[in-house]
């Protein structure tokens, strides 16, 4: 289907209003069906996400069911890169003040500096969301975060009583969480994803690629006599001297290797020197589609699968349309962030977003428009409400520090990788 199949040609804006009669139980999804194209044009070719090799090549390849003809698609961004696409493009718009709700974060910055390169680390970057390890090895004013008030909110957090992870990480009701490193282990509670997303290329055709290298100093094979030793001195790398190599167990010198690459060790290549062959890469050289189709459904349903204990009708309907807001503005703003999913994959939108309200009765859906300034004034309104109904998100800072032992667990690891021979 493409976007100009969308709905029944009329668009309409999408309000407040519209959003929080669609979520109260006027639709049962938004979704929203771009159509994108190479940077270079159709018929450019872009490069997947590589995968175990499968049939020759390392791409999820599938056949499926587009209308009434079967394709040949390729996967191009998978419904979990596209939810951290879609928090890093919620986080920017939060960064930039054009978009308000809590973000809880972890600050790794010292006085001397030491962890400056991580900076800090949001709930909307770490990989499990409020429910992550670095988060339950942080501290919430000096206490550990399972132990602080608000840790143990979150903790207890279920489906059926949500108002502590709205409160606190309204953005893991949409992009979904489970709690399996709490106290709980496995059995810890379980936030069914409603933000769902991916990137398909359509009428896909396999593609090679070639490779070599030619080294300026015309560095040859070595002969079996006179090798590249590790030095036995990290900082060094490599060493031609046996008296200045690293020993192994048995007090032998260890030759130059790496942990890929084909290659005798202890020659040139292995230290990155030398000519590389021509060769011909046919398990990851790219691909040829038709077109590729970004399909995103934030599901209602799902929403209204949430339950707020204590609070009206009104004010669980009016939380569900915060969650719902902070959905559409993600898709807006990732879409604003271009697709530029990785090198040799930029892809260009082919049109404005455009939203659907999709109905429970198989109609034809509702298409709306909605922009940057749009999306941001609906999640304002929507908080609002919330709040206006004893519903509303934390407003003051929720800043964690790491823990002392999680700063000496990072720091003994950082000293294993330095005294690392690059390239193993």
């Amino acid at each position: 289907m493409t976007p100009q199949a969308q709905g029944d040609g009329n668009v309409s804006q999408l309000t407040y209003e519209k959003l929080r009669g669609a979520v109260a139980g006027g639709a049962v999804a938004l979704r929203s069906l771009t159509e994108l194209q190479p940077v270079d044009g159709p018929g450019g070719k872009v490069f997947p996400p590589t995968y175990a090799v499968n049939a020759g090549h390392k791409y999820a390849v599938e056949t499926r069911q587009v209308g009434d003809r079967e394709v040949q698609t390729v996967l191009l961004d998978s419904v979990a890169s596209q939810a951290n696409r879609a928090e890093l493009a919620l986080l920017e718009g939060w960064d930039a003040g054009e978009l308000r709700f809590p973000v809880p974060y972890v600050d790794f910055t010292t006085e001397n500096g030491e962890f400056d390169d991580v900076d800090r680390l949001t709930v909307l970057e770490v990989p499990h969301r409020l429910a992550d390890a670095i988060f339950r090895d942080s501290l919430l004013d000096g206490t550990l975060f399972r132990l602080s008030e608000v840790g143990r909110a979150i903790t207890d957090a279920q489906p059926r009583n949500a108002t502590a992870l709205f409160r606190y990480a309204p953005t893991a009701l949409l992009f979904g969480q489970w709690d399996s490193t709490g106290p709980k282990g496995g059995l810890g509670s379980k936030f069914q994803r409603a933000y769902v997303s991916e990137i398909v290329g359509h009428d896909v055709q396999i593609g090679r690629k070639v490779g070599s290298r030619l080294d300026p100093l015309q560095i040859e094979k070595l002969d079996s006599e006179k090798r590249v030793y590790q030095h036995r001195n990290p900082e060094e790398v490599w060493t031609v001297e046996e008296s200045e190599a690293e020993l192994d167990s048995k007090g032998k010198p260890i030759y130059a290797k790496r942990k890929s690459g084909e290659g005798e060790d202890g020659q040139p290549s292995k230290i990155n020197h030398g000519n590389i062959p021509p060769d011909i890469d046919s398990a990851s050289g790219g691909v040829t589609i038709s077109t590729a189709m970004q399909t995103t459904v934030i599901s209602l349903a799902a929403l209204r699968r949430l339950r707020f204990a204590g609070h009206s009708r009104e004010a669980q309907v009016a939380a569900r349309t915060a969650v719902a807001a902070l959905g559409v503005a993600a898709l807006v703003l990732q879409h604003e962030m271009d697709h530029d999913l990785r090198s040799r994959c930029l892809l260009i939108p082919q049109h404005a977003p455009r939203i659907e309200l999709v109905g429970r009765d198989g109609a034809a859906p509702e298409s709306v428009e909605v922009d940057r300034d749009a999306a941001a004034q609906i999640l304002t309104q929507s908080a609002q409400a919330s709040a206006d109904l004893d519903l509303g998100w934390e407003t003051a800072e929720i800043k964690l520090q790491p823990a002392p032992k999680l700063l000496e667990l990072l720091r003994r690891s950082r000293e294993v990788s330095a005294r690392e021979t690059p390239g193993e």
